[in-house]
C-alpha cells in the first residue's frame, strides 16, 4: 500500500501530507536539483486554505503572505467596476492568502520532511516514464545528477510534475505543445507603501492590457513598505507566433515591455515607477491545453497542472492543486489505494475541473472589464451609469460557484477527509 508522487511542487506536497494523514507511506520524486523558493506571488482561495487548515499547515501562512481582505476591478481610467469583501470579512470561515509562491512550496516541503522523515522528497529525479503491471506500477525516473535511470514499484503513482508533465505525454502521446493565446506576462515583486486597504488584490485594465498587484508581506513599521507582487499582461501578436525555445519563465530586461505601460498613472498609483523597483522581472507566456479526455492510466493520476494547466486569472491554479490531492485522498479512505479511489477522484472532479479550464480561457472573471471596455473604453465616473451593479453581481457569483469557493456551499460542505480517519480504519 504505497504511493509514488512524481513532483515536489504545491500540488505533489500536499498530496504527500495527505498520505501522511491517512496512513499511507509516500515517496516523493522531484526533478530540480534543488527546490528553491521560485516564483513570485499567488493567491490561495478559502477552499484551499480550508484544506492547508485541516492538514495543520495553515498557522504558518502568515511567515510567507498576507491574508486578503479585498478584491477589485478597476477600469483603465483608474476607478473601480467592483469591488468586495474576500476571505473572512466576506463570511468565509476561512481567509484567502496571497503568498510566495516558492516560499508556499518550502513550507509544504518542511512539513513533508518533518512528519514523513528526511528521505520522504529525493530531488533531481525526473519522470520519465511509467507501466503498469499486474498488481502495482513501475515508475522509471531519471536520475539528473548521475545520469541513470531508477525504477521504483508502487501501488499508485500520483503525476504532480507539471505543465510539461512527462506522465502526461504517454498518456496522451498526440496532444502536443501547450496552448498560446497570445497574453505575455510579466511579473516581480517590490516593494511600495500600502495601497487601499493594504491587503487588496488589485486587477486594472482590459482584456488586452491589465496590470494586477497584490501585497505578499505585512507593512513594515520602520520604513512604511510592504513586499508586493505584481503582474503586467499584454496581448501581442498571435500571427508571429511564439518562440518556446525562449523559455517558458525566463528574466527579461524591464524595457521588454514597461514603453506599453508608460501611461498606466493615476493620483492613487504610478505603475511604471513602482514597476521599476523591481529587481528581476519574469517573463511568461499565458499558456493552458486543452482538457484531457481523461487524468487516468491504470494505477497512474495526474493531479495539478498536469491534469488541467490553466489561465491564471482565477487564483484557481495553486488552489485547484491542493484540493486535488485532498480529494484524491478522500478516495483512498473510502476504496483503499486502488484503481477504484482513482477513478471515483476523476468522477468527482473531471467534468467541473475541464469546465474551469475553459472558463478561464475565456477570462473567467476579467471578462467584465471586457463588457465595460465596450461600452466606454473603461473610462467611467460611475460604474452604476455603465453597468448595472446586478449584473456584476450574477456574473461574480457564477464564477464562484464554477470555481468550487461559493461561500455558502463551502461554509456548509463537511470536511473532505474526516479528522483522525486512517486508510486502515483506525482512527
Amino acid at each position: 500500500m504505497t504511493v509514488v508522487v512524481a513532483g515536489g511542487g504545491i500540488a505533489g506536497l500536499t498530496m504527500a501530507l495527505t498520505c501522511h494523514e491517512i496512513g499511507v507511506p509516500v515517496r516523493v520524486f522531484e526533478s530540480s536539483r534543488r527546490i528553491l523558493p521560485l516564483g513570485v506571488g499567488i493567491n490561495l482561495l478559502p477552499n484551499a486554505v480550508r484544506e492547508l487548515t485541516d492538514l495543520g499547515v495553515a498557522d504558518r501562512l502568515s511567515e510567507i503572505g498576507i491574508a486578503t481582505q479585498e478584491w477589485a476591478l478597476v477600469g483603465r481610467g483608474g476607478n473601480d467596476i467592483w469591488s468586495e469583501p474576500r476571505g473572512l470579512l466576506a463570511g468565509y470561515q476561512w481567509p484567502q492568502w496571497s503568498v510566495h509562491r516558492g516560499e508556499l512550496q518550502l513550507l509544504l516541503l518542511d512539513e513533508v520532511r518533518r512528519r514523513c522523515g528526511t528521505e520522504a522528497v529525493v530531488e533531481a529525479h525526473r519522470l520519465v516514464g511509467y507501466r503498469n503491471t499486474a498488481d502495482g506500477i513501475t515508475a522509471t525516473f531519471e536520475d539528473r545528477e548521475g545520469g541513470s535511470t531508477v525504477e521504483v514499484d508502487a501501488d499508485i503513482l500520483i503525476a504532480a510534475d507539471g505543465l510539461n508533465s512527462g506522465a502526461r505525454r504517454q498518456l496522451l502521446p498526440n496532444e502536443g505543445a501547450v496552448r498560446w493565446g497570445g497574453m505575455m506576462l510579466w511579473r516581480g515583486t517590490a516593494f511600495g507603501p500600502p495601497v487601499r486597504t493594504g491587503a487588496s488584490f488589485m486587477l486594472v485594465g482590459n482584456l488586452d492590457q491589465r496590470f494586477v498587484h497584490y501585497p505578499i508581506g505585512p507593512i513594515n513599521p520602520v520604513t512604511g513598505l510592504q513586499r508586493q507582487n505584481w503582474l503586467l499582461e499584454l496581448k501581442l501578436d498571435t500571427a508571429a507566433g511564439w518562440d518556446s525555445s525562449a523559455g517558458w519563465n525566463r528574466e527579461v530586461d524591464k524595457s521588454t515591455f514597461l514603453p506599453h505601460f508608460t501611461d498606466w498613472v493615476w493620483d492613487w498609483f504610478d505603475v511604471p515607477s513602482f514597476v521599476e523597483r523591481a529587481e528581476t522581472v519574469w517573463e511568461f507566456p499565458m499558456v493552458d491545453r486543452d482538457p484531457a479526455p481523461t487524468w487516468l492510466d491504470g494505477r497512474m493520476a495526474l493531479i495539478g497542472d498536469a491534469a488541467h494547466v490553466m489561465y491564471p486569472v482565477g487564483s484557481n491554479g495553486a488552489s485547484q492543486a491542493i484540493v486535488d490531492a485532498r480529494v484524491l485522498g478522500a478516495q483512498f479512505l473510502r476504496h483503499g489505494v486502488t484503481p477504484d479511489a482513482l477513478a471515483a477522484f476523476e468522477e468527482q472532479l473531471h467534468e467541473d475541473v475541464s469546465a474551469l479550464v475553459l472558463r478561464n480561457r475565456g477570462h473567467g472573471p476579467m471578462a467584465i472589464l471586457g463588457e465595460v471596455d465596450d461600452r466606454c473604453g473603461g473610462y467611467f465616473d460611475n460604474i452604476d451609469d455603465v453597468m448595472p451593479r446586478h449584473e456584476v453581481e450574477h456574473f461574480m457569483a457564477r464564477y464562484k460557484e464554477a470555481a468550487g469557493f461559493a461561500m455558502e456551499a463551502l461554509n456548509a460542505a463537511p470536511r473532505t477527509i474526516p479528522h483522525g480517519v486512517r486508510v486502515d480504519g483506525t482512527v
